[in-house]
């Protein structure tokens, strides 16, 4: 039979196809193996309705086979087949699709629920063969007709159709492997043990089984005997067929058929993870918009690449079984990328190729269910077991963090009642609404102080006026923590304030007036003050926070000193964000009296008081001395 040619718009989407589509050559055998699947599901939903089938969903199978010498893959099933016209029909015209047609057929028919599910509807994913072949095969006896037919192409050049016998139906589909070049090692798909790989990784749950030839080893007895007159035995190798894929995925079972012993082996064993996760979310939703199973797991501990850019965060995306995406990071919001697992939906939208998935409503739809799916399992693990969730917290505690930053603030309402922060009261972690529940009726804010450690805020001189209220302090100890409460503002219509702000709504107005009266009593003293420190500081003023401590520095303006350390510790960013200093002076220490009075008798002895009081001020606010010898020289000066 002459050799009939592709239409030109085909030859160029074959070209495409095998050149730029597919990112990896492997996905070859997931597309033969999906269009075998596709002739079962076709067959099978004849049997259905039509006696003479004579067959159950049992006796569907694909069968793979590979031959070194011959250098040649065979995917073999009993399915619907082809006739020569629909070998003509579906092959002679790339993108259509003869499964698309079936299915179109069946719109309006009730099939039983679960017994037909088409996967290939685009007409493409054959030609993925030529990636690895340099000539393929199709030879195809159609259900209830006797004559077969052989299908033959070695690509853009074209295709012939000759008659061929062939005892049952069904279809055989032969892929020539090219030669390797120094490029590409295209004999890696004749390993059987490669193959099996990439069923395991692709198609483990096409819910047909897939055949192969399994090596084995057993020992058998020889005519040789040993010394104690007993028959050797040596080792042999055989072939035996065996079932190489899971078919019903354990995310596809009812949760009385699966238990949570069950999910952890399979999470354990998927994510090599030595850990129980926290929590197993199990998802079976069915709806107008979008059906979808999910078997999602939190982790308790971070992988140790996890904060780094090597880490791919996403869920493993399936349809009817075949693995689409390893990495879909779209079903997930980057706030809960720590969660693993997998979704399986017949509903979405595939491209011309099974790699590249359509942004469309469904996608969206179940991202969107998994979101507040994910948030619900992580309250009630809080309000269930507290001492896990801290756990989970201490691992991924920043990234709830980071996620309420993310997006100008988009998620922060879905973030904040998980966050945990420490308090001083209760010496532990309490979230936001254990805080919120358990402040006095007179008290007004949410207090926090920001520093490097809990030892070192426990001991800050502005706390001491909110602890003598008996009020609890968050202290705040993580890189984003100050901008998380800025971000924040309030919780549960209580503002967030800072134990450095100037009006801690503490004092009384006759407090504040003395305060205000003694600045101006000694405004010469503090402006003495300030010049003294050549520019260190914007202002010093007399503060109503201090109680039993000198001084302490604060900032004025939106720049804090931590958010000052912060920046600094980015490359290039110490120049450009620098916190407006306040040294802030008690008045009613000795200390204050002792620089009063040298200001009074010896203004070089005050100017050494003042510098003195600054650095003891970075002290206290774990801030770095500009010059540690000026620090020692002006103690042993001023000791003597």
């Amino acid at each position: 039979m002459a050799k009939k040619q592709f239409k030109t718009e085909s030859k160029r989407l074959l070209e495409l196809m095998i050149n730029s589509i597919y990112t990896h050559k492997e996905i070859f055998l997931r597309e033969i193996v999906s269009n075998a699947s596709d002739a079962l599901d076709k067959l099978c939903y004849l049997a259905l309705t039509d006696d003479k089938v004579g067959m159950s969903r049992a006796d569907f199978f694909i069968r793979i086979k590979s031959d070194k010498e011959a250098r040649t893959v065979t995917v073999s099933d009993n399915g619907i087949g082809m006739t020569a016209g629909e070998l003509e029909k579906n092959l002679g015209v790339i993108a259509r699709s003869g499964s698309l047609e079936f299915k179109s057929g069946m719109e309006g028919q009730q099939a039983a629920e679960g017994d037909i599910d088409i996967i290939g509807q685009f007409g493409v994913g054959f030609y993925s063969a030529f990636m690895v072949s340099d000539t393929v095969e199709v030879i195809s006896r159609a259900y209830g007709q006797n004559d077969a037919a052989k299908w033959v192409s070695s690509g853009v050049d074209g295709y012939t159709i000759t008659a061929y016998e062939k005892e049952t139906v069904g279809t055989d589909i032969i892929m020539h492997i090219k030669p390797d070049t120094d490029e590409e090692n295209y004999g890696e798909f004749l390993e059987p043990y490669r193959l099996r790989q990439l069923i395991k990784k692709y198609s483990d749950y096409i819910r047909y089984p897939i055949i192969m030839d399994v090596e084995k080893t057993r020992s058998v007895e020889t005519d040789e005997v040993d010394e104690d007159g007993n028959k050797k035995t040596k080792y042999e190798s055989y072939n035996e067929e065996e079932t190489v894929n899971s078919m019903v995925p354990i995310w596809q079972r009812g949760k009385s058929e699966v238990s949570d012993e069950e999910c952890i082996a399979f999470y354990k064993e998927k994510y090599y993870d030595a850990d129980d996760p926290v929590r197993i979310i199990r998802i079976s939703a069915e709806g107008a918009a979008v059906s979808y199973k999910a078997l999602l797991f939190i982790p308790k501990k971070a992988p140790y690449n996890y904060y780094t850019r090597d880490y791919e965060a996403g869920l493993q995306l399936y349809t009817s079984g075949v693995m689409i995406m390893e990495k879909c990071a779209d079903l997930l919001p980057e706030c809960f990328r720590f969660v693993r697992g997998v979704v399986d939906s017949q509903d979405l939208s595939l491209n011309i190729s099974r790699e590249m998935l359509q942004h469309d409503r469904q996608l969206k739809t179940i991202a969107t269910n998994i979101e507040k799916k994910i948030k619900s399992e992580l309250k009630k693990l809080m309000t269930d077991d507290l001492s896990l969730y801290k756990e989970f917290y201490q691992s991924f505690g920043l990234q709830l963090k980071y996620g309420i930053l993310g997006g100008y603030g988009m998620k922060k309402d879905l973030l904040s009642d998980l966050l945990l922060f420490h308090s001083s009261n209760e010496n532990d972690m309490v979230s936001l609404s254990d805080y919120v529940s358990k402040m006095p009726e007179e008290q007004k804010f949410i207090y926090y102080a920001c520093g490097d450690s809990i030892a070192r805020l426990d001991k800050l001189p502005q706390t001491e006026p909110v602890k003598e209220k008996g009020f609890s302090i968050l202290y705040l100890t993580e890189e984003p923590d100050e901008f998380v409460v800025s971000m924040l503002g309030e919780f549960d219509k209580k503002t967030f304030k800072s134990v450095n702000s100037d009006d801690l709504g503490l004092e009384s107005e006759e407090s504040k007036e003395e305060t205000e009266k003694q600045e101006t009593e000694n405004k010469e003293l503090l402006d003495f003050v300030r010049d003294s420190l050549n520019g260190n500081v914007a202002a010093v003023k007399l503060s109503h926070k201090l109680k039993s401590h000198p001084v302490c520095l604060s900032a004025q303006g939106t720049i804090s000193l931590e958010m000052e350390k912060y920046f600094s510790s980015l490359p290039g960013g110490g120049e450009k964000m620098k916190a407006e200093r306040v040294l802030e002076l008690n008045a009613n220490h000795k200390t204050f009296n002792a620089l009063k009075m040298a200001f009074m008798r010896d203004k070089d002895k005050a100017a050494k008081y003042a510098k003195l009081l600054y650095f003891q001020a970075l002290l206290i606010a774990g801030t770095d001395i500009p010059d540690p010898g000026e620090y020692a020289g002006l103690v042993d000066e001023l000791i003597v």
